[in-house]
């Protein structure tokens, strides 16, 4: 029942998170004037009501994603909350009163197999509630590296290669987010109020800050094309990672199933890829760029997602 519970939230979260990072990187990239990793930035989105109403959707997602978590495992969770183009996909295609192209289905069907052969081989178990600080250690100094090398390295880069690299920052972010997330639920389970007493929920709220500027700064930087895939897919296997190694959680008890499992998230991140660079997505760029291009006009479009 808990398995279920867990599997049906992470899917509310991802239909939530899949419509409102959509909406997000559609402002982001109506700042003419913005550039990424600039602080200023957070403050220009802030004033746009449209970016806050889907922010409010992104954060309503993290609620949901949390729910999720109380009750499984942070390996199944995550890949199940990285679905989230299987439900934009088809809103955008409804909205903009387009079809889906044999390249939605296929992708959506890789989506879905690769996850669906991921879980039901070996539903990953329970491990450690809350880990202690020592085991975060490696995860914290892994994540600096990753953010200290990506970003001043974004900054040299060229537009699609800066992209990619803040993108990826974002991602590795947005896993430790997952997982704080998941510990803060332990604590709050089992010690109620007092999970204010440790230091794992201002951790959490540091983290997230830093996830949304990274991520907020792919999305202005360049195509959605090349930021959404890397997040979809970086984020949930360093969530899987991190769950297999700061939690305990077990995946595969064989190798051969453990190489069964490898296939199947592979599958998935390659319908990922597919549904980010499906002519939907393609058209709703260039849109998009379009649209960023008309300073008098709104940049976040009726049919933006």
């Amino acid at each position: 029942m808990d398995i279920t519970v867990s599997v049906l939230f992470a899917l509310l979260a991802a239909a939530m998170f899949g419509v409102s990072s959509v909406l997000q990187q559609a402002a982001a990239r109506g700042l003419g004037g913005a550039q990424p990793l600039r602080l200023g930035l957070l403050w220009q989105l802030l004033r746009r009501p449209r970016w806050v109403a889907a922010f409010g959707l992104t954060a309503l997602s993290f609620g949901v994603q949390a729910v999720a978590l109380a009750f499984g495992p942070l390996a199944l969770v995550q890949p199940v909350a990285a679905t989230d183009l299987l439900f934009a996909i088809p809103l955008i295609a409804y909205r903009r009163r387009q079809r889906l192209r044999p390249a939605d289905v296929i992708g959506g069907l890789l989506v879905a197999g690769g996850v669906a052969l991921f879980l039901v081989l070996a539903p990953p178990s329970s491990g450690r509630v809350a880990p202690g600080t020592t085991d975060w250690l490696p995860v914290f100094l892994g994540l600096g590296a990753v953010v200290l090398v990506a970003t001043p390295a974004a900054l040299r880069a060229r537009p699609p290669v800066r992209t990619a690299l803040l993108a990826g920052a974002a991602a590795a972010t947005f896993a430790v987010v997952d997982a704080l997330t998941k510990s803060v639920v332990g604590l709050v389970g089992n010690d109620g109020a007092s999970a204010l007493l440790h230091w794992e929920p201002y951790v959490l709220c540091v983290v997230a800050i830093g996830g949304l500027f990274l991520g907020q700064s792919a999305f202005q930087s360049g195509a959605i094309l090349i930021s959404l895939p890397i997040i979809d897919s970086v984020e949930p296997i360093g969530a899987v990672l991190i769950g297999a190694t700061v939690f305990a959680e077990r995946l595969a008890a064989s190798p051969a199933v453990l190489a069964a499992q490898v296939l199947g998230g592979s599958v998935a991140v390659a319908g990922i890829v597919l549904l980010d660079r499906s002519p939907l997505m393609v058209s709703l760029r260039n849109d998009q760029e379009a649209s960023a291009n008309k300073t008098s006009q709104d940049p976040i479009a009726p049919d933006s997602g």
